[in-house]
Protein backbone atom coordinates (compact mmCIF):
# COMPACT_ATOMS: atom_id res chain seq x y z
CA UNK A 1 0.00 0.00 0.00
CA UNK A 2 1.40 3.26 -0.91
CA UNK A 3 1.55 5.85 1.62
CA UNK A 4 -0.31 9.05 0.42
CA UNK A 5 -2.12 9.90 -2.64
CA UNK A 6 -1.64 12.72 -5.22
CA UNK A 7 -3.83 15.69 -4.32
CA UNK A 8 -4.60 18.97 -6.46
CA UNK A 9 -0.95 20.49 -4.29
CA UNK A 10 0.73 17.97 -7.05
CA UNK A 11 -1.10 18.81 -10.11
CA UNK A 12 1.36 19.19 -13.19
CA UNK A 13 2.90 22.30 -14.16
CA UNK A 14 3.15 22.64 -18.35
CA UNK A 15 6.00 21.21 -19.22
CA UNK A 16 8.05 22.72 -21.95
CA UNK A 17 8.37 20.94 -25.21
CA UNK A 18 10.97 18.54 -25.40
CA UNK A 19 13.36 17.89 -28.11
CA UNK A 20 13.14 14.21 -29.02
CA UNK A 21 14.53 11.69 -26.26
CA UNK A 22 15.13 8.23 -25.99
CA UNK A 23 12.91 5.98 -24.40
CA UNK A 24 14.09 4.78 -21.04
CA UNK A 25 17.06 2.33 -21.55
CA UNK A 26 17.17 -0.07 -18.76
CA UNK A 27 19.28 -2.72 -20.29
CA UNK A 28 21.95 -0.31 -21.56
CA UNK A 29 22.24 1.83 -17.93
CA UNK A 30 22.32 -2.04 -16.22
CA UNK A 31 25.19 -2.80 -18.66
CA UNK A 32 27.05 0.30 -18.50
CA UNK A 33 27.37 0.56 -14.60
CA UNK A 34 30.04 -1.67 -15.05
CA UNK A 35 31.51 1.31 -14.00
CA UNK A 36 29.54 4.68 -13.17
CA UNK A 37 30.19 7.68 -12.27
CA UNK A 38 28.62 8.99 -8.74
CA UNK A 39 26.08 11.85 -8.21
CA UNK A 40 28.43 14.22 -6.29
CA UNK A 41 26.77 17.48 -5.69
CA UNK A 42 28.10 20.96 -7.51
CA UNK A 43 30.32 18.80 -9.68
CA UNK A 44 28.65 16.42 -11.78
CA UNK A 45 26.46 18.31 -13.60
CA UNK A 46 25.86 18.40 -17.41
CA UNK A 47 28.96 20.24 -18.44
CA UNK A 48 31.20 18.21 -15.91
CA UNK A 49 28.95 15.10 -18.12
CA UNK A 50 29.69 16.28 -21.07
CA UNK A 51 33.41 16.41 -21.07
CA UNK A 52 33.17 12.96 -19.14
CA UNK A 53 31.45 11.54 -22.00
CA UNK A 54 34.66 12.51 -24.34
CA UNK A 55 36.84 10.24 -22.08
CA UNK A 56 34.18 7.26 -22.14
CA UNK A 57 31.46 6.52 -24.00
CA UNK A 58 30.24 3.29 -22.35
CA UNK A 59 30.61 4.45 -18.44
CA UNK A 60 27.26 5.32 -16.90
CA UNK A 61 27.27 8.81 -15.91
CA UNK A 62 24.66 10.60 -12.90
CA UNK A 63 23.31 14.20 -12.22
CA UNK A 64 23.42 15.90 -8.97
CA UNK A 65 20.82 14.98 -6.87
CA UNK A 66 17.99 16.52 -7.76
CA UNK A 67 14.76 16.95 -5.49
CA UNK A 68 11.13 15.61 -6.22
CA UNK A 69 9.93 18.93 -4.97
CA UNK A 70 12.19 20.98 -7.01
CA UNK A 71 11.10 19.31 -10.14
CA UNK A 72 7.53 19.68 -8.94
CA UNK A 73 7.72 23.56 -8.45
CA UNK A 74 10.97 24.55 -10.02
CA UNK A 75 12.83 25.04 -13.12
CA UNK A 76 12.17 21.67 -14.58
CA UNK A 77 14.33 23.42 -17.86
CA UNK A 78 16.99 23.88 -15.51
CA UNK A 79 17.00 20.92 -13.35
CA UNK A 80 16.46 18.00 -16.39
CA UNK A 81 17.83 19.02 -19.34
CA UNK A 82 21.01 17.39 -20.55
CA UNK A 83 22.61 16.83 -23.89
CA UNK A 84 21.61 13.46 -25.54
CA UNK A 85 25.61 13.27 -26.36
CA UNK A 86 25.55 12.23 -22.29
CA UNK A 87 23.55 8.80 -22.73
CA UNK A 88 23.82 6.62 -21.08
CA UNK A 89 22.75 8.92 -18.08
CA UNK A 90 20.89 8.35 -14.63
CA UNK A 91 18.93 10.64 -12.97
CA UNK A 92 18.89 10.94 -9.26
CA UNK A 93 15.99 11.91 -7.23
CA UNK A 94 15.98 12.93 -3.61
CA UNK A 95 12.74 12.73 -1.30
CA UNK A 96 10.79 10.46 0.96
CA UNK A 97 7.30 11.45 -0.13
CA UNK A 98 5.81 8.49 -2.41
CA UNK A 99 3.07 11.05 -3.77
CA UNK A 100 5.67 13.67 -4.57
CA UNK A 101 8.30 10.78 -6.05
CA UNK A 102 5.82 9.28 -8.65
CA UNK A 103 5.10 12.77 -10.20
CA UNK A 104 8.43 13.76 -10.35
CA UNK A 105 9.63 10.36 -11.54
CA UNK A 106 6.82 10.95 -13.54
CA UNK A 107 7.65 14.39 -15.25
CA UNK A 108 11.29 13.19 -15.70
CA UNK A 109 10.60 10.36 -17.65
CA UNK A 110 9.80 12.92 -20.81
CA UNK A 111 13.27 13.75 -20.64
CA UNK A 112 14.49 10.03 -21.72
CA UNK A 113 16.83 9.46 -18.65
CA UNK A 114 18.58 6.12 -18.95
CA UNK A 115 17.69 5.16 -15.62
CA UNK A 116 15.63 7.00 -12.47
CA UNK A 117 17.53 6.29 -8.88
CA UNK A 118 16.71 7.13 -5.61
CA UNK A 119 19.26 8.28 -2.96
CA UNK A 120 19.00 6.27 0.21
CA UNK A 121 22.91 7.44 1.08
CA UNK A 122 23.75 10.82 1.37
CA UNK A 123 24.14 12.50 4.91
CA UNK A 124 24.10 16.28 4.71
CA UNK A 125 22.32 17.97 7.04
CA UNK A 126 20.12 19.62 4.23
CA UNK A 127 18.93 15.99 3.07
CA UNK A 128 18.46 14.99 6.72
CA UNK A 129 16.43 18.22 7.27
CA UNK A 130 14.20 16.87 4.49
CA UNK A 131 13.67 13.31 6.12
CA UNK A 132 15.68 11.42 2.68
CA UNK A 133 18.98 10.82 2.01
CA UNK A 134 21.15 8.36 4.39
CA UNK A 135 17.87 8.57 7.16
CA UNK A 136 16.03 6.47 4.73
CA UNK A 137 18.04 3.24 6.12
CA UNK A 138 15.94 3.82 8.91
CA UNK A 139 12.76 2.93 7.08
CA UNK A 140 12.96 0.48 4.28
CA UNK A 141 9.04 0.42 4.19
CA UNK A 142 8.89 3.58 3.52
CA UNK A 143 11.42 3.57 0.31
CA UNK A 144 9.55 0.36 -0.55
CA UNK A 145 6.30 2.61 -1.09
CA UNK A 146 8.51 5.34 -3.06
CA UNK A 147 10.26 3.12 -5.34
CA UNK A 148 7.06 1.18 -6.16
CA UNK A 149 5.60 5.05 -6.36
CA UNK A 150 8.71 6.17 -8.91
CA UNK A 151 7.89 2.64 -10.85
CA UNK A 152 4.28 3.65 -11.60
CA UNK A 153 4.88 7.19 -12.12
CA UNK A 154 7.79 7.10 -14.64
CA UNK A 155 7.01 3.28 -16.36
CA UNK A 156 10.04 1.25 -15.55
CA UNK A 157 12.27 0.12 -13.05
CA UNK A 158 13.88 2.39 -10.54
CA UNK A 159 17.23 1.87 -9.01
CA UNK A 160 18.57 2.64 -5.66
CA UNK A 161 21.64 4.30 -3.73
CA UNK A 162 22.27 3.27 -0.32
CA UNK A 163 24.31 3.10 2.48
CA UNK A 164 25.19 -0.49 4.81
CA UNK A 165 23.68 1.52 7.54
CA UNK A 166 23.48 4.31 9.56
CA UNK A 167 24.58 5.12 13.58
CA UNK A 168 24.53 2.47 15.67
CA UNK A 169 22.37 -0.36 13.17
CA UNK A 170 24.03 -3.19 12.37
CA UNK A 171 25.11 -3.52 8.67
CA UNK A 172 24.76 -7.36 8.72
CA UNK A 173 21.63 -7.07 9.97
CA UNK A 174 20.10 -4.22 8.63
CA UNK A 175 21.45 -4.72 5.03
CA UNK A 176 20.16 -7.79 3.87
CA UNK A 177 16.54 -6.58 5.38
CA UNK A 178 16.37 -3.23 3.60
CA UNK A 179 17.77 -5.20 -0.10
CA UNK A 180 14.99 -7.74 0.94
CA UNK A 181 12.28 -5.11 1.64
CA UNK A 182 12.76 -3.13 -1.35
CA UNK A 183 13.97 -5.97 -3.85
CA UNK A 184 10.31 -6.63 -3.22
CA UNK A 185 8.77 -3.81 -4.23
CA UNK A 186 10.69 -4.11 -7.86
CA UNK A 187 13.68 -2.36 -7.16
CA UNK A 188 16.63 -5.14 -9.21
CA UNK A 189 19.84 -2.67 -8.96
CA UNK A 190 21.23 -1.09 -6.13
CA UNK A 191 24.05 0.42 -5.65
CA UNK A 192 25.82 0.62 -1.99
CA UNK A 193 28.52 2.31 -0.55
CA UNK A 194 30.32 0.40 1.42
CA UNK A 195 30.56 2.22 4.87
CA UNK A 196 27.81 3.08 7.01
CA UNK A 197 26.80 6.92 7.72
CA UNK A 198 26.76 8.76 11.17
CA UNK A 199 23.91 11.41 10.73
CA UNK A 200 25.25 12.73 13.95
CA UNK A 201 28.98 14.28 14.58
CA UNK A 202 30.41 13.35 11.35
CA UNK A 203 30.15 16.07 8.73
CA UNK A 204 29.54 15.17 4.77
CA UNK A 205 32.79 15.02 3.95
CA UNK A 206 34.01 12.99 7.17
CA UNK A 207 31.19 10.30 6.71
CA UNK A 208 32.81 9.94 2.99
CA UNK A 209 36.12 8.71 4.99
CA UNK A 210 35.79 7.99 8.63
CA UNK A 211 33.59 5.07 8.61
CA UNK A 212 35.46 2.05 7.53
CA UNK A 213 34.81 0.20 4.63
CA UNK A 214 33.15 -2.92 4.28
CA UNK A 215 33.76 -4.51 1.32
CA UNK A 216 33.29 -7.97 2.13
CA UNK A 217 29.61 -7.45 3.10
CA UNK A 218 28.69 -5.91 -0.01
CA UNK A 219 30.40 -9.04 -2.07
CA UNK A 220 28.39 -11.45 0.78
CA UNK A 221 25.11 -9.43 -0.08
CA UNK A 222 25.88 -10.18 -4.12
CA UNK A 223 26.49 -13.83 -3.02
CA UNK A 224 23.33 -14.02 -0.71
CA UNK A 225 20.99 -12.35 -3.97
CA UNK A 226 22.43 -13.74 -6.75
CA UNK A 227 19.37 -12.24 -8.99
CA UNK A 228 19.39 -8.68 -7.89
CA UNK A 229 22.60 -6.17 -9.23
CA UNK A 230 24.80 -4.99 -7.41
CA UNK A 231 26.97 -1.73 -7.66
CA UNK A 232 29.79 -0.83 -5.30
CA UNK A 233 30.62 2.32 -4.58
CA UNK A 234 33.22 3.72 -1.69
CA UNK A 235 37.13 4.48 -1.00
CA UNK A 236 37.69 3.52 -5.18
CA UNK A 237 40.85 5.41 -6.12
CA UNK A 238 42.25 3.71 -9.20
CA UNK A 239 40.62 1.98 -12.48
CA UNK A 240 42.95 -1.51 -11.46
CA UNK A 241 41.12 -1.14 -7.92
CA UNK A 242 37.73 -1.08 -9.98
CA UNK A 243 38.81 -3.68 -11.90
CA UNK A 244 39.36 -6.00 -9.01
CA UNK A 245 36.23 -5.05 -7.24
CA UNK A 246 34.17 -6.83 -10.70
CA UNK A 247 36.83 -9.46 -10.55
CA UNK A 248 35.26 -10.40 -7.23
CA UNK A 249 32.14 -10.85 -8.73
CA UNK A 250 30.27 -8.11 -8.53
CA UNK A 251 28.31 -6.53 -11.04
CA UNK A 252 29.47 -2.61 -11.24
CA UNK A 253 31.72 -0.60 -9.41
CA UNK A 254 30.78 3.43 -9.09
CA UNK A 255 33.54 5.70 -8.00
CA UNK A 256 33.08 9.73 -7.24
CA UNK A 257 35.64 11.99 -6.43
CA UNK A 258 38.67 10.03 -8.19
CA UNK A 259 36.87 10.24 -11.39
CA UNK A 260 36.14 13.88 -10.79
CA UNK A 261 39.60 14.89 -10.21
CA UNK A 262 41.44 12.16 -11.94
CA UNK A 263 39.33 11.51 -14.92
CA UNK A 264 41.36 10.53 -17.42
CA UNK A 265 43.40 7.86 -15.12
CA UNK A 266 39.83 6.41 -13.95
CA UNK A 267 37.93 6.43 -16.88
CA UNK A 268 40.56 6.51 -19.94
CA UNK A 269 41.00 2.94 -20.20
CA UNK A 270 36.93 2.24 -19.11
CA UNK A 271 36.16 1.79 -22.83
CA UNK A 272 38.65 -0.67 -24.16
CA UNK A 273 38.82 -2.55 -21.00
CA UNK A 274 35.05 -2.88 -19.93
CA UNK A 275 33.07 -2.20 -22.73
CA UNK A 276 34.95 -3.42 -25.93
CA UNK A 277 34.72 0.37 -27.44
CA UNK A 278 37.29 2.44 -29.43
CA UNK A 279 38.25 5.46 -26.44
CA UNK A 280 40.38 8.78 -26.99
CA UNK A 281 44.35 8.05 -27.28
CA UNK A 282 45.18 10.01 -24.81
CA UNK A 283 44.35 13.29 -22.91
CA UNK A 284 45.10 15.47 -25.36
CA UNK A 285 42.38 13.89 -27.70
CA UNK A 286 39.83 14.79 -25.08
CA UNK A 287 41.00 18.15 -24.62
CA UNK A 288 40.75 18.68 -28.21
CA UNK A 289 37.40 16.93 -28.27
CA UNK A 290 36.28 19.61 -26.10
CA UNK A 291 37.20 22.49 -27.87
CA UNK A 292 33.54 22.34 -29.80
CA UNK A 293 31.30 22.05 -26.74
CA UNK A 294 33.21 24.90 -25.00
CA UNK A 295 32.86 27.37 -28.54
CA UNK A 296 29.33 25.95 -27.94
CA UNK A 297 28.70 27.44 -24.75
CA UNK A 298 30.35 30.40 -25.11
CA UNK A 299 28.78 31.42 -28.06
CA UNK A 300 25.33 30.57 -25.51
CA UNK A 301 26.86 33.45 -23.21
CA UNK A 302 28.41 31.00 -20.83
CA UNK A 303 31.67 31.54 -19.16
CA UNK A 304 35.10 28.74 -19.56
CA UNK A 305 35.49 28.42 -16.26
CA UNK A 306 31.84 26.66 -15.93
CA UNK A 307 33.57 23.71 -17.94
CA UNK A 308 37.25 24.22 -17.10
CA UNK A 309 36.52 23.70 -13.54
CA UNK A 310 36.07 20.27 -14.14
CA UNK A 311 38.84 19.62 -15.90
CA UNK A 312 41.57 20.36 -14.12
CA UNK A 313 42.59 17.23 -13.18
CA UNK A 314 42.66 15.95 -17.38
CA UNK A 315 46.57 15.75 -16.77
CA UNK A 316 46.48 14.43 -13.48
CA UNK A 317 50.35 12.93 -13.15
CA UNK A 318 51.37 14.40 -16.04
CA UNK A 319 54.68 16.46 -17.03
CA UNK A 320 52.73 20.22 -17.25
CA UNK A 321 49.38 19.24 -15.24
CA UNK A 322 50.35 22.35 -12.44
CA UNK A 323 50.73 24.50 -15.38
CA UNK A 324 47.23 23.42 -17.08
CA UNK A 325 45.42 23.65 -13.60
CA UNK A 326 47.11 27.35 -12.49
CA UNK A 327 46.74 28.92 -16.17
CA UNK A 328 43.13 27.32 -16.34
CA UNK A 329 42.15 28.29 -12.53
CA UNK A 330 43.64 31.84 -12.59
CA UNK A 331 42.57 33.01 -15.88
CA UNK A 332 39.10 31.46 -16.79
CA UNK A 333 37.16 32.94 -14.72
CA UNK A 334 37.83 36.12 -16.18
CA UNK A 335 35.51 37.95 -18.59
CA UNK A 336 36.31 37.35 -22.27
CA UNK A 337 38.54 34.14 -21.41
CA UNK A 338 37.69 31.67 -24.13
CA UNK A 339 39.35 29.33 -26.32
CA UNK A 340 42.47 31.89 -26.78
CA UNK A 341 43.09 31.23 -22.29
CA UNK A 342 42.08 27.20 -23.23
CA UNK A 343 44.63 26.70 -26.02
CA UNK A 344 47.18 28.46 -23.63
CA UNK A 345 46.61 26.31 -21.07
CA UNK A 346 47.17 23.43 -23.06
CA UNK A 347 50.37 24.58 -24.45
CA UNK A 348 51.73 24.59 -20.47
CA UNK A 349 51.24 20.72 -20.95
CA UNK A 350 52.47 20.47 -24.29
CA UNK A 351 56.10 22.28 -23.63
CA UNK A 352 56.58 20.04 -20.88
Amino acid sequence: MLRGVPGQHLAPLMEPALPDRLPFQPAIARAAARLSVAPMMDWTDRLCRRFHREISRGALLYTEMVTAPAVLHGNRAWLLDFDPVEHPVALQLGGSDPAELREAARIAAAWGYSEINLNCGCPSDRVQSGAFGAVLMKTPGLVADCVAAMAEGAGHEITVKCRIGVDEQNPAEVLPAFLETVAAAGVRRFTIHARKAWLQGLSPKENRDVPPLDYALVREMKRAYPALHISINGGVTSFAAAEALLAEGLDGVMVGRAAYHEPWNILGQVDARLFGLPGPADPFAVAEAMRAPIAAHLAEGGRLHQISRHMLGLFHGRPGARGWRRALSEGASVPGAGLALYDAALAEVARA
